[in-house]
């Protein structure tokens, strides 16, 4: 399905992005885990190669936000392998202010994470496209969320400690745009954008939350990471070829 694909996951080391370097593996693609936290990402290097028996997980250091980390990455990996097929957008950069409440979020904070997040999915984006633009063509998929395309469901995170940021609103459907105008103007170029929105995956959730959630799903409620695997292939591999510009919403019905 993916093979010998050589497949960009900013993020890699995380929940979700753990679980797409094991999709692109095993449909015999080659998985680089690009992470700010090189500690975190050559254990997850490790780790994963060890469960897969598989020797095409490589990791590269990132930061999304600097275009001289993003222009290091790009260079290396085309020394290396020759190629990259393809993108994911998957990092989730935030600062230590990140999910307050409404009323207590303050402006710099605001900008700077819409920065650190938007910010770094569209720089990314652009230099990977630099190069997909060279190369004839290219691949990017951003994952966004379904409080990208609906407003949050307050009620259901009552009596907890946890809220739906602000800024993850703004961040995530400004994300969906960009998708599409990306998609738009790389018009010819023979790059694909798309973007997969998915519901809220399980991590550590307090049992009311959980429960409350899933009477607003249709079947399971509360995903797990492995519930995206399915749709990241479809995008990456020659059976989405004429998918362009669209968001995917993987939620178990939440959103409707």
């Amino acid at each position: 399905m993916l093979k010998d694909k050589v497949v960009v996951i900013t993020g890699g080391a995380g929940l979700i992005g753990k679980e797409f370097v094991k999709a692109v593996v095993e449909n015999n693609g080659i998985a680089i885990i690009a992470d700010i936290n090189e500690e975190i990402g050559k254990e997850a290097k490790e780790f994963l190669s060890r469960e897969l028996n598989t020797k095409n997980i490589d990791f590269i250091q990132l930061d999304i936000t600097s275009k001289e980390s993003l222009k290091n990455c790009i260079d290396f990996l085309n020394e290396k392998y020759q190629r990259i097929d393809a993108l994911v957008n998957n990092a989730y950069p935030r600062n230590k202010n990140y999910g307050k409440h409404f009323f207590d979020v303050e402006y710099d904070s605001f900008v700077e994470n819409l920065g650190l997040n938007l910010g770094g999915y569209f720089t990314a984006s652009q230099q990977f496209a630099k190069y997909f633009q060279k190369q004839n063509y290219g691949n990017i998929v951003n994952i966004s969320s379904i409080y990208g395309v609906v407003a949050p469901k307050f009620d259901i995170y009552e009596n907890t400690q946890m809220t739906m940021p602000v800024e993850y609103a703004a961040i995530k459907s400004g994300l969906i745009h960009l998708t599409k105008y990306m998609a738009k103007y790389f018009k010819g170029m023979n790059i694909k954008v798309n973007t997969i929105s998915p519901g809220g995956i399980l991590d550590t959730q307090p049992e009311e939350f959980l429960n409350k959630y899933k009477k607003e799903c249709l079947n399971k409620g509360m995903l797990e990471s492995k519930d995206l695997k399915g749709t990241l292939v479809y995008l990456l591999s020659e059976m989405s070829q004429y998918v362009n510009g669209q968001n995917i919403i993987v939620d178990d019905g939440f959103s409707i």
